[in-house]
């Protein structure tokens, strides 16, 4: 007997250093994630994964957060 798979909701959200100096900073970028992941209150975090794109002030680093909320329980 093969089992059905289980779907579950996964939320995410995305967030960016400012734009220009200091845009790759990973320190504050990881401090503003923090700071939206405990905003979340009570969370699961899934994921987190941090990306970079080159510009004349170096690489812009943003984030992406995959996480649960206890409302989303199947």
């Amino acid at each position: 007997m093969t089992e059905t798979p289980t779907h579950r909701t996964v939320r995410r959200f995305s967030l960016a250093n400012p734009a220009g100096p200091g845009c790759d900073s990973v320190p504050a970028l990881l401090r503003r994630l923090a700071d939206a992941i405990e905003a979340l209150g009570p969370a699961e975090i899934q994921d987190v994964v941090i990306e970079s794109e080159m510009t004349e002030h170096g690489p812009w680093r943003s984030g992406t957060v995959y996480f649960r909320l206890s409302e989303d329980e199947d």
